[in-house]
């Protein structure tokens, strides 16, 4: 029988709460969901929230019957912001959450290099706003509870499952002993040892670095404002990096580099720790403050991926999928996007709107946004943490160099994680207008978040479904109807938002004025062009005018009902 740890966990500024166990014996007739997701981190539970959106049951198993312990992800972009205001926790991060959109690179004391994240009036959320896990997975347990069509299961343990054409069937172990749960989908969302990966034999391929690094998150009163802090080859640690980062809760997050051989046995030591993080103090000019310990790990830079992330009924996402190194904040960020582009497909196969094929392109897409993030991600770590003697040498050049000349001070920049684009989805309308407008964004972008008024921005008026956004102040024409009518009736959801008009256009959920023009100046928009977003807010079509064949055509190819879908 499986029995989770049922204290309690220590924290200086967070207070645990142990949810009450789900024991088999009190809900007898519950052995089917359309959809389980293993795993209730942060992750797990924005797939949880997105599917209910789209109108899916799912059941959430979680082993453990608290929140995540320690700060793990800590930062998180203004993409992923725009995904949780999608699931309508983005308000409650940006209430507790601290904003920030620098970072600063130190060598023997002197900034070398300082990056600034673009942010402009359009712009709802900073580009970056650091808040501890705990507090997010605490806001997404809360609305996942609110949501009738989502189950949590605390203290179950998923230990075995098989799968066939239909669906899986699940060996759960509770503290009351095991039960069989089956499944149309299984969702593994179990993190970085993920079991479900382990128990399907699946192997990560990529890079894993030798660097490791201790996270100590520490209570102590710094002035220093909200931006990252990293430091190259300091007197106390020399050869390594550490990194800072303030927390809300007067909680500060150092991450310092460890020597070659050291084992995390050894680097976790009381002692070790203690003078680690009191010769960081002194160097920042801090010897001496009083600082108090809250939670400490060791962790490896590593760059992996599987090859795919769909098999048969079980499909991956974050940390599951994919293993990220954290400079440039991708782990939690690249795995919200990974929800995100999964639950819709996921509903629509899950309604039988769509084929399971559709579930491929999730796949593809995904993928390739993993191996471009690897691929930048290998350079950051390469200099964070040169994995041979010539990496370190050319590092130790570029520090070197730094102190005197400028031009070297961009090889410092650890981009940062960005909203990927499907460029190449197969998904994206095939003859569309797309490559003659001058400006907007293009195929598989996000659009441009333009700001209407005080407190009111586009992606405020998107919601769940597709979405045709369209320039004109007349009604929609009777062609056009019929086709959005087909999809509603039967097909892909679908909502227009008229664009240009004083009063509301007939046909359309929603009419948006755009009264100074900047709504569709930024998107190259003119009288009868259009955009069709998917619902993840990627755009898989545009056009300077648009004609009912041709939006038939494109909700066809964005919901897989064609064979270019699973290239």
């Amino acid at each position: 029988m499986h029995q989770p740890h049922a204290e309690p966990r220590r924290s200086i500024y967070y207070d645990y709460q142990v949810f009450d166990a789900w024991v088999p014996s009190q809900h007898p007739a519950e052995q089917h969901a359309p959809v389980v997701i293993a795993g209730a981190g942060p992750i797990g539970l924005v797939t949880a929230l997105a599917l209910a959106q789209q109108g899916v049951r799912c059941v959430v198993l979680e082993a453990e019957r608290q929140v995540s312990e320690g700060s793990r992800a800590i930062a998180f972009t203004r993409r992923s912001m725009e995904i949780l205001q999608q699931v309508g926790v983005a308000h409650r991060v940006t209430k507790n959450g601290l904003p920030w959109n620098c970072g600063n690179s130190f060598y023997r004391g002197q900034r070398v290099f300082r990056m600034e994240n673009p942010h402009d009036p359009d712009d709802r959320f900073a580009p970056l706003i650091n808040i501890q896990q705990q507090y997010l997975e605490q806001y997404l347990v809360e609305a996942c509870d609110a949501h009738p069509l989502v189950a949590l299961r605390w203290g179950n343990k998923l230990v075995s499952f098989v799968q066939d054409a239909c669906g899986a069937t699940l060996q759960v172990d509770t503290a009351e002993g095991p039960y069989t749960l089956k499944a149309d989908w299984l969702v593994a969302a179990d993190g970085a040892r993920s079991a479900i990966r382990a128990l399907m034999e699946l192997k990560l391929e990529g890079a894993s670095y030798e660097g490791k690094f201790v996270i100590a998150d520490i209570r102590v009163d710094l002035p220093l404002p909200t931006e990252r802090l990293a430091f190259f080859d300091p007197d106390w640690n020399p050869g390594n990096t550490i990194l800072m980062h303030r927390e809300p809760h007067g909680i500060w997050r150092l991450d310092y580099q460890l020597p070659p051989g050291e084992t995390p046995e050894e680097a976790l030591k009381p002692e070790s720790i203690k003078a680690r993080i009191d010769a960081q103090l002194a160097m920042i000019g801090h010897a001496g403050v009083p600082w108090e310990m809250d939670w400490c790990s060791v962790y490896s830079a590593r760059a992996l991926t599987l090859t795919n992330y769909v098999h048969g009924r079980v499909l991956f996402v974050g940390d599951a999928a994919h293993l990220l190194p954290i400079f440039g904040v991708r782990g939690a960020n690249t795995g919200f996007q990974d929800a995100q582009a999964l639950a819709w497909r996921l509903a629509l196969v899950t309604r039988g709107v769509a084929p399971a094929s559709l579930l491929q392109s999730y796949s593809s897409e995904r993928v390739g946004a993993a191996r471009e993030i690897i691929d930048e991600a290998g350079k950051s770590t390469r200099f964070m943490t040169p994995p041979t003697r010539g990496f370190r040498l050319l590092r130790d050049a570029v520090l070197s160099l730094s102190l005197s000349q400028p031009f070297v001070g961009p090889l410092y920049h650890w981009r940062t994680s960005r909203p990927h684009e499907y460029t190449r989805s197969p998904l994206n309308a095939a003859d569309d207008d797309s490559a003659d407008f001058k400006v907007g964004p293009g195929h598989g972008a996000p659009p441009r978040n333009i700001r209407l008024g005080h407190d009111d921005f586009l992606l405020d008026h998107l919601d769940h479904r597709f979405a045709l956004v369209i320039a004109t102040d007349s009604p929609i024409p009777p062609d056009l109807l019929a086709v959005i009518e087909g999809a509603r009736a039967g097909g892909p959801p679908l909502q227009v938002i008229a664009v240009g008009a004083s009063e509301p256009v007939p046909g359309a959920d929603k009419t948006l004025s755009d009264a100074d023009g900047h709504l569709s100046e930024r998107h190259g928009l003119r009288a009868g062009g259009a955009y069709l977003l998917r619902p993840d807010q990627h755009i898989c079509a545009r056009w300077t005018r648009l004609d009912a064949t041709r939006l038939r055509a494109a909700l066809h190819t964005a919901a897989g009902l064609n064979t270019g879908a699973t290239a």
